[in-house]
């Protein structure tokens, strides 16, 4: 008995799927936390657009 990657993989899939925007916004706070706390504003920025370009645009018809 051992763990479905492929079953986790596409479970969370989906979610990003579902949820991109939330997942965006949090991407967002986060990063304007880190650079709040430690500076470094434009590698933190680099960071952000990058995990959140790694997310997929939803279909406009489920927007």
């Amino acid at each position: 008995m051992g763990i479905d990657f492929d079953a986790l993989k596409n479970k969370a899939a989906d979610l990003v799927e579902q949820h991109g925007d939330k997942i965006e916004a949090g991407v967002e706070k986060a990063g304007e936390f880190a650079k709040n706390k430690f500076g470094h504003d434009e590698q933190v920025d680099k960071v952000v657009d990058k995990i959140q370009d790694a997310i997929p645009e939803k279909p406009s018809s489920q927007q």
